[in-house]
């Protein structure tokens, strides 16, 4: 069995594709996948599967939440060595002056094939720092990310790939919840 960690982009946001926990939970056992737990209520969910490839996983996720739910939700799934990787390739998690509470990463579906990186340091605001790898953006938002102009919604369509944004927090226990059932 493999583990997986999939991450659901805008539901239970402002009343907006709600989905309760329970409900989400259910539906991935329905689907087969085995010791499916569910953290926070932003659609983030680690589970067990035999050996399927990311992109099928993916879209037999988000196909079976359009039949029951009747709405579109992009998911981003990962392998625990890809979320390692991420964590481990984070620029600002050593730095001491960062605050860890500051820190999110934008997890991206797929590398952009070309984007305009001026255009996007363009909206960075006082102290912010971002820096850009291959499956992720790494934020610094001192000043809160309901502040900044960096948001999700913002680098999906400058990156033109589908994205879903995390705290630092979250994308760590994430990780640790993979290797519990690992």
């Amino acid at each position: 069995m493999t583990t997986y960690i999939s991450i659901l982009r805008g539901i239970n946001v402002s009343g907006q594709k709600p989905i309760k926990m329970d409900r989400l939970r259910k539906l991935f056992q329905n689907l087969g996948f085995n010791n499916v737990t569910t953290y926070v209520q932003s659609g983030n969910v680690v589970f067990q599967s035999n050996g399927s490839e990311v992109g099928h996983l993916e879209q037999k996720i988000s196909q079976q939440i359009q039949k029951d739910f009747e709405f579109k939700v992009p998911v981003i799934v990962l392998t625990i060595n890809e979320l390692s990787q991420i964590i481990n390739n984070n620029p600002f998690k050593n730095n001491l002056k960062k605050e860890h509470k500051h820190l999110y990463v934008t997890f991206l579906s797929s590398k952009p094939k070309y984007y305009e990186k001026e255009i996007i340091e363009s909206k960075i605001q006082k102290e912010e720092e971002i820096y850009f790898s291959e499956k992720a953006v790494y934020l610094y938002c001192p000043n809160g990310y309901g502040r900044t102009k960096l948001n999700n919604n913002f680098l999906e369509a400058t990156l033109k790939v589908a994205a879903t944004t995390r705290n630092w927090k979250t994308t760590n226990e994430l990780f640790k919840m993979a290797n519990q059932i690992n």
